[in-house]
């Protein structure tokens, strides 16, 4: 059963989207790369180093 059929038990959490995949676009640096660290999944590894090049980049680009 997906995360989203279960909707009037479950609490909405801001931070996942509805079939409970985590939201990377409001986290920081700092945030992002603790839970690089923490993750053991190739692809779920590749899409948050995605969302950090996304941060770091405009960063680079401003100075």
């Amino acid at each position: 059963m997906a995360v989203g059929q279960n909707q009037r038990n479950r609490k909405n959490d801001s931070m996942l989207t509805k079939t409970g995949k985590a939201r990377l676009g409001p986290l920081n640096v700092a945030q992002l790369t603790k839970l690089l660290e923490a993750s053991t999944k190739p692809k779920e590894k590749d899409k948050i180093q995605r969302a950090l090049n996304k941060q770091i980049k405009p960063t680079l680009a401003a100075a």
